[in-house]
This record gives structure tokens, sequence and C-alpha cells, in this order.
């Protein structure tokens, strides 16, 4: 029996066009997400979730008809089973949609784990992301009256097969001509606010982006974020403002990386796949290549092999 649990922690998305309703309020009801008035929050929660579902779906529609990341946030969880062996047992906490936190920690009592380990799909920390999933498995910890030890891993931004695993990838897809494309990483936004209160997700996509063009010598690049959802100011330059800027500058060649995202969601597939390759095209691009995410790379799953052995 597995001595130690590892807890896979993502965002999750609908998996069902009747499931992007109560996606989306369960993620705009959250106050590390949206900071609505907490009295108010689940009813505004609501109110947002209803207005925006009938587009939402149509995105979904898109896709497929449901988000992809359950799928292959549960295929990284097999691949790192297989690297750590039956010492461990690896299982999967979304915190919008199902498999949610307390189904995973329901799985590891059965297991009759000694020791958890949290382990985040989000390489940059931010409480919005990794520290609201944290808090969620505090929440039912709490509320189980449990004791077994927990080990959190914050972040692994800078760690080399994290590293490894993007100039791979990038390398792998544009192939020996890569130096021909001008580089935009686009990473998910975040409220300026947030940073200013001293959240490190900023200066550490910047110090991933960083690492990653030591590989790259010469190559133009440049950072943007994506995914604002709110009317208060968020992290800039957005995406779409800079490709715009690019096509305006005479790039013709843009390779986007993704460069904060482990899996395919709508992030990717409608916002990047869809939106900002039409608007590249609109903007004189003509050759868009959008890296895809890391999902079962090697150097990403050996990567996380050794933050779980290192806890």
């Amino acid at each position: 029996m597995a001595k130690t649990g590892v807890v896979l922690m993502n965002m999750g998305g609908p998996d069902s066009l009747d499931a992007v309703q109560p996606f989306l309020y369960n993620l705009f009801s959250d106050h590390n997400i949206i900071r609505i008035p907490r009295p108010v929050q689940k009813p505004v929660a609501w109110l947002i979730s209803q207005i925006r579902a009938k587009k939402t779906q149509d995105y979904y529609k898109l896709m497929g008809g449901k988000s992809p990341q359950k799928e292959q946030t549960l295929e990284q969880a097999k691949a790192l089973q297989e690297e750590l062996g039956e010492d461990y047992k690896v299982v999967v906490a979304m915190r919008y949609w199902h498999p949610f936190t307390e189904e995973a920690v329901e799985e590891l009592l059965k297991e009759g784990v000694e020791r958890i380990i949290l382990l985040p799909l989000y390489p940059h920390y931010s409480k919005t992301t990794t520290g609201s999933s944290f808090q969620e498995f505090d929440r039912i910890y709490r509320e189980k009256g449990l004791t077994i030890p927990v080990e959190r891993i914050n972040s692994y931004h800078d760690h080399p097969l994290f590293i490894k695993a993007w100039t791979e990838k990038i390398k792998q897809e544009l192939g020996d001509n890569y130096a021909d494309y001008y580089f935009l990483f686009s990473a998910h936004s975040l409220p300026q606010k947030v940073i200013q209160e001293g959240d490190p997700y900023q200066k550490q996509v910047e110090e991933t982006v960083r690492l990653i063009m030591e590989h790259f010598p010469g190559v133009k690049h440049s950072l943007a974020y994506q995914s604002k959802v709110s009317p208060v100011k968020w992290l800039e330059p957005f995406t779409d403002e800079e490709i715009v800027r690019l096509g305006r500058e005479g790039i013709k060649k843009l390779s986007v990386i993704p460069v904060s995202f482990v899996s395919e969601h709508s992030e990717t597939l409608y916002e990047l796949d869809k939106m900002y390759k039409e608007l590249a095209e609109e903007s004189g691009i003509e050759d868009y290549k959008r890296i895809g995410t890391l999902r079962t790379n090697r150097y990403f799953i050996q990567a996380l092999k050794e933050l779980v052995l290192k806890a």
C-alpha cells in the first residue's frame, strides 16, 4: 500500500456543456479570483455565471463540447505514477470542477497514506491559483480533522528540467529554423493589485522566460498576458495587443508559447488557436505557430518526479 499521497492540483474545466454554468459559478465564487465583498460574492457569482454561460458554451462547442484538461491531467498523473512507483499514490484535485479536492482526499484516505505532498500544476506561484488550491485543501483537511503530515511545493518556475522541457518542445515544433520566428510568450494575466500586494507570479514568469531564452541566443522575444476577466487593471501588455504591435512592425513569422500552461484548455484552444490566430492573420503575420503545452513531456514529468522526491 502506498505510503505517500501526491495531489496534482489544477484549475479544472467543464466536462460537458451543461457543466459550463456551474463551473463558472465555482470560479467566480472564489474570493482569490474575483474580489467581490464576501456577503454578496455567491449571489453575484451566480449572476455572472448565468450571463456568461451561453457565450462560454459557444467557445466549448468549438473545442468539442468540453475542456480536455481533466483527461490530460489524468494522463500526467498516470505518467508520474509510473515514474514514482508503488510507494506513492498520485491523485488529481481540480479546484472548480470534478474531480474536486475533496474527492482526491477521500481517495488518499482509502489508500491509507501516511504523508501527503501537494503538487500544483501551476509552475508559477500565485495566491489566485496555487494559493487558492492550498486553501481549499486546508479547508477539507480541517473539516475531516486530519493529522497526516503535509508537504507543499509552491513553484518550480526555474527548475532545470521544466526549462529543458520547454526548450525541447519549442525546438521540436519549430524545427531547425526556429531562429526565423519571433517568440511571443503568453501567460495568464492577473490583476495588477495582486502583484502590488507581493504576489511573486510576474517575477517568476519573467524568470522562466529569461531561462528559456538562454537556449535561444539572438532570437527576438517578448512576454504578454491573456485572459483578463474583470474590469480592474490587469498585467500588461495583453497578448492580443502585442500581436497587433508585432504585425504592425513587420513580423511575419510568429511563435506563441503558452509559458504558464501545462495542459490545454480554453485559453490555448480557443483564445490562442482561434481568436489570436485570426488576429495575427489580420495583422499581416503570415506564419503563426502556437507551441503545444507540456502535458506528458518526458522532461516535465521528470521535473515533477524530482519535486516529489525532494519534498
